[in-house]
């Protein structure tokens, strides 16, 4: 497997789809490539200590980013 190299664009097939991990979320392509990773503590009281998301915060963020190749057709 080579890198990609400056006239090589990589590409990550859609549809991108989140996966809980312990900790938070993570965004994968079709392919299965880890693509974004959001941290997260159970409680607000935790994510607040931590400066962190809490589970639903991490998972709306998370949701949100797997809709980038949809909305990059719109354009």
């Amino acid at each position: 497997m080579t890198a990609p190299t400056s006239q090589q664009q990589r590409r990550f097939p859609p549809p991108w789809q989140v996966e809980q991990i312990p900790g938070g979320f993570k965004v994968v392509d079709a392919s299965g490539q880890s693509l974004v990773y959001v941290y997260a503590r159970e409680t607000r009281e935790q994510a607040d200590i931590a400066k962190a998301l809490t589970f639903d915060e991490a998972r709306r963020i998370a949701v949100n980013v797997a809709k980038l190749p949809e909305l990059s057709t719109l354009t």
